[in-house]
């Protein structure tokens, strides 16, 4: 290869690898969940954001807790963890609860 190539090369090399490495970073993490609240017993399922720290079930589950548990809701379940590829498929399940917390 030419010195020409090769000078613009590496520096278009460098920023793609950067840029794959960092796109997981910025990946988002949503928990779906369910809630309930008693007299009247109420029901309802949910879509939230949390923490990229917190994508597992068991993690979701208690910063879920909380966010919700300030409106006088209680978590039943969380049942996944997903990032934005998942998202758009739940908003209409979800409804008001879509990341409302």
């Amino acid at each position: 290869m030419n010195r020409t190539i090769k000078r613009f090369l590496k520096p278009l090399l460098t920023a793609l690898a950067f840029s794959v490495v960092a796109a997981p970073l910025h990946a988002a993490c949503y928990a779906d969940y369910r809630a309930r609240m008693d007299n009247p017993l109420r029901l309802h399922y949910g879509v939230i954001q949390v923490p990229d720290s917190a994508c597992s079930v068991s993690d979701a589950s208690s910063i879920v807790a909380t966010r919700i548990a300030a409106e006088g809701w209680t978590l039943v379940n969380v049942s996944s963890v997903f990032d934005d590829a998942g998202l758009a498929s739940r908003r209409s399940d979800a409804g008001q609860y879509f990341l409302r917390f």
